[in-house]
């Protein structure tokens, strides 16, 4: 699990996205700052993201994440 390849995961999934990843063992922290966030709700935001990862979360390779999630306005 690289850094690069988690973000590329993300701004491909998630509409006009810039994520910032870093790793810490086999804990993922998540900065992603969206237009597509706008009028979301947070859970709805997180699971935005969730579902990029979830594949790498049900294998084990990610156990935690911590994620903002933020439109371009709140960034």
């Amino acid at each position: 699990m690289q850094a690069e390849q988690i973000q590329a995961m993300i701004e491909s999934a998630v509409p006009d996205s810039q994520a910032q990843v870093q790793i810490e063992g086999n804990h993922v922290h998540l900065r992603v700052v969206s237009p597509a966030f706008a009028g979301q709700s947070p859970v709805k935001k997180q699971q935005m993201v969730y579902a990029v990862l979830n594949d790498m979360i049900a294998s084990g390779e990610i156990h935690a994440v911590h994620m903002q999630t933020l439109t371009p306005e709140q960034a």
